[in-house]
């Protein structure tokens, strides 16, 4: 059975672009409820530790340093089936090949700055949300 909270993380990218607010705009229209929200930066060792699963890829001092290069927004979000239509709304990776309309498509300017994150399962919006955030059930 899907669950009913996935997490995010507004990039960035994004929130150095000024598209916070239109973000959330369009997640909070999407039929989303913020659980929780803050505006936080990484520290290098916070991001590594964030994207410890990917240590041993080529990608992942890169990615450290870029999660780590400027303010993001972490979200808490509650819908049904909430971790599969947020991947629906935010887009493929690739903002060249996500939908029309979607938060990459209009947001993300490439692959690696691709303005936001969402879980890929209701496991892993579990383990990333209390990363996070305390103090939530089944965060």
């Amino acid at each position: 059975m899907a669950g009913n909270r996935t997490f995010t993380m507004i990039k960035p990218d994004a929130v150095g672009a000024g598209n916070t607010g239109a973000i959330t705009k369009m997640i909070e229209e999407a039929g989303f409820r913020i659980v929780a929200i803050k505006k936080t930066q990484l520290t290098p060792e916070r991001a590594g530790q964030f994207y410890a699963v990917h240590k041993a890829r080529p990608f992942y001092g890169d990615l450290c340093a870029y999660m780590s290069s400027g303010a993001i927004v972490p979200m808490i979000l509650e819908k049904d089936n909430a971790v599969e239509d947020f991947r629906k709304l935010i887009g493929a990776t690739d903002p060249q090949k996500a939908e029309p309309g979607t938060i990459r498509n209009l947001f993300a300017k490439s692959i690696e700055a691709n303005a936001i994150h969402g879980s890929d399962s209701d496991e892993n919006a579990s383990i990333e949300g209390s990363f996070f955030f305390s103090g939530l059930e089944r965060f």
